[in-house]
């Protein structure tokens, strides 16, 4: 009798673990429980940092490969890794705006994409089944996305594993390129588990959300030269951000981050971080999106990661670039958390938030204008997983300070509390929380500190700098495709060593309540490569008042006066008729001052534009180019364009709006359901116990 009692107690007790580890698997993400990530052979096969690794790309027709690359069109080869062949793998160009440089500056040296298992599901490099080739564009020290993803891993943040590798093809040297574990199906393994969530990677305005997405991009209309990507007539140290003498990251002298004097971040004067009087931040701006028109970023408020409403169509450029499969319930959790986040209501309740506190620590160290805090807003990818939101980085080629094209003091000295372009952190909500309490910034703060202990302490950044050019510098000696002399390199990397010194001592102020700047001396951000791609462009050394050497394009003199240090304006223009600009500069293009008014201190406007009928501008301006305001009235008084009207200037491709999201690559298919399976088992574990309960009982 007592083992028959002894037997009943011991069957319940298996019945009652396995219900509670059934409900522990089923609600696991609610409950904060992630599947752990696994070691995977390719860490410490090719992402074996220590040395340059050696890929051969074999192709029995890579000169029309070559030719049709902005097409993103995948082709087939055979790949050799360090001795070990893999046949029948997929293979296409990638980029954004470096696709279309690379052929404009007469080279054939593309970023390239590799997908091992393109052809044959399954397949893979030890693991590993997408790998980028990035080739290093715009970057003179050829580390800077190196660096970052190794600190950002180091530090605790989701980062990809890269390493370098000399490429050649068909046997033939072709260049040293960075290798770079694609942000995929293997990484979401690697970090997350067999139950990683859903990743996407937000985009509007055709930038990075997917393959395709950066092939139709016009770096003029978004007044950037087209063969260097640098802003168009906007390149000297001197002029910090902005055209003229004085003029701080804006065009004319006082005009604070913005076009006309008094107009802080913005166009007109009182226009606060927008485009027009009183329209702060410009909101219901591109898109339709809330909070963030023309002062806050090109992007829409989806790819702010800002809540807009329940509607997943309010979302697009964040569901149509998702690169797992979703489902409306993933969609709508999605949602929910954006919600939440915006409000600043309990936003650790939706993220992974010592991850996405990490994340920023790093980020906003390096100063990436070309990024979620920057005016693109773009190039960065977005997990989820139940329920719970993290950031993970991408795209670092233009860090430390090159894509804003600044002086160096600007870069180094940038607020680790303020770093979004031309915005407020409350712009961006996933950087907007952090500042939304005092807990949350003083825990940002703390990690700030342990960054700077743990890389600057004993010098181990520059070390790491030292010892990776140490490594690379033989290779990129020899490395026939480069896209700067060796020469150059030496002067990145010394750059580069400076900067982070320099701006490891500015952080360390800002932290310690310490306002005052830091002196960057000599410092040239364009010896680290530029959106010109090492030619000198934005911050480089062709300059405006106080730059040296000619300007771009080789302009000639204007007709009646000459630039205040005798540098040429971009193309040669000539004084426009009626006015001159405020000490005798010609603005690009030379155009005529508009009918019917000047602007505050006789300068014009690029393109010449008249004033708009039904209305003019606060104190004469003009919008460039002579467009009308939308509705053919005044100025809107709540920064939005009233009436749906069209924005100045239009969009790429068109005065309308661009088209909801882009192509979005493959969706690969996912296991069944987690919480179903377990649900499942814990049944079947369930009927085998009572099963074995039954049976005992009958025995006895």
């Amino acid at each position: 009798m007592s083992t028959s009692k002894q037997l009943d107690k011991l069957c319940l007790s298996v019945v009652a673990l396995c219900l509670v580890l059934t409900l522990l698997f089923m609600f696991s993400a609610s409950l904060g429980l992630q599947a752990a990530a696994k070691s995977v052979k390719y860490a410490g096969s090719l992402f074996d940092d220590s040395r340059v690794h050696k890929i051969d790309i074999v192709m029995e027709d890579w000169d029309s490969f070559i030719q049709s690359c902005e097409n993103e069109e995948y082709a087939v080869c055979t790949v050799v890794v360090d001795g070990s062949k893999h046949a029948n793998i997929g293979i296409r160009a990638k980029g954004n705006t470096s696709l279309s440089s690379v052929k404009s500056l007469g080279s054939q040296r593309y970023s390239f994409k590799l997908e091992f298992d393109h052809n044959q599901s399954g397949k893979s490099l030890d693991g590993l089944d997408k790998l980028c080739l990035n080739n290093l564009i715009q970057d003179n020290s050829m580390m800077k996305d190196y660096l970052v993803y190794r600190m950002m891993a180091d530090f605790g943040a989701d980062a990809p594993l890269c390493s370098f590798a000399w490429l050649t093809v068909n046997g033939e040297d072709w260049g040293l390129y960075l290798a770079v574990e694609g942000v995929e199906d293997s990484f979401l393994a690697r970090n997350y588990g067999s139950d990683p969530g859903e990743l996407y990677k937000p985009d509007s305005i055709g930038f990075g959300g997917g393959r395709g997405n950066g092939k139709d991009f016009n770096p003029e209309d978004f007044g950037l030269d087209a063969a260097d990507g640098s802003p168009s007539g906007e390149t000297s140290p001197d002029a910090q951000q902005g055209g003229f003498p004085g003029a701080q990251q804006g065009g004319f002298p006082g005009g604070q981050q913005g076009g006309f004097p008094g107009g802080q971040h913005g166009a007109f004067p009182g226009g606060q971080q927008g485009g027009f009087p009183g329209g702060q931040g410009g909101q219901e701006g591109l898109n339709g999106g809330a909070r963030g028109g023309p002062g806050g970023g090109m992007g829409s408020a989806d790819v702010k990661l800002q809540y807009v409403d329940e509607d997943p169509a309010s979302y697009s450029n964040i569901f149509d670039n998702a690169k797992t499969e979703v489902s409306e319930a993933d969609q709508q959790r999605l949602i929910a958390a954006l919600r939440q986040l915006s409000a600043y209501e309990e936003p650790t309740q939706v993220l992974d938030a010592d991850e996405v506190l990490r994340y920023f620590v790093v980020h906003n160290f390096v100063c990436n204008g070309d990024s979620y805090t920057g005016s693109m807003i773009h190039n960065y990818y977005l997990h989820e997983q139940g329920g719970r939101l993290g950031m993970i980085p991408w795209d670092y080629n233009l860090a430390f300070g090159a894509f804003q094209g600044g002086s160096a003091a600007s870069a180094v000295n940038e607020s680790i509390d303020s770093p979004v372009s031309g915005g407020d952190p409350d712009d961006r909500p996933m950087l907007g929380w952090i500042f939304s309490d005092e807990s949350y910034t003083a825990r940002y703060h703390a990690l700030f500190s342990d960054f700077l202990a743990r890389w600057f302490s004993e010098g181990q950044l520059d070390a790491e700098i030292a010892r990776t050019a140490e490594l690379i510098r033989p290779w990129v000696e020899r490395d026939p495709t480069k896209f700067c002399t060796l020469e150059a390199f030496d002067s990145g990397v010394a750059a580069l060593r400076d900067f982070v010194s320099l701006r490891a001592q500015a952080v360390e102020r800002q932290l310690e309540g310490d306002s005052s700047p830091v002196d960057t001396g000599d410092l040239q951000l364009s010896d680290m490569g530029s959106m010109g791609g090492g030619r000198g462009g934005p911050g480089g050394d062709a300059a405006f008042p106080g730059g040296q050497g000619a300007l771009p394009g080789g302009g000639a003199f204007p007709e009646g006066g000459t630039a205040p240090n005798g540098e040429a304006l971009p193309g040669g223009g000539a004084f426009p008729e009626g006015g001159t600009a405020p000490n005798g500069e010609t603005l690009p293009g030379g155009g005529a001052l508009p009918e019917g008014g000047t602007a505050p201190n006789g300068e014009v406007l690029p393109g010449g534009g008249a004033l708009p009928e039904s209305g003019t501008a606060p104190n004469g301006e003009t919008l460039p180019g002579g467009e009308a305001l939308p509705g053919g009235g005044g100025f809107p008084g709540g920064g939005g364009f009233p009436g749906g009207g069209r924005l100045p200037g239009g969009l790429p491709g068109g005065d309308g709006l661009p088209a909801a999201g882009g192509e979005t690559g493959t969706a690969q298919a996912q296991p069944a359901d987690p919480a179903r399976t377990w649900l499942a088992v814990g049944l079947s574990v369930l009927v085998l116990a009572l099963g074995l309960l039954i049976a005992a009982k009958k025995q006895y």
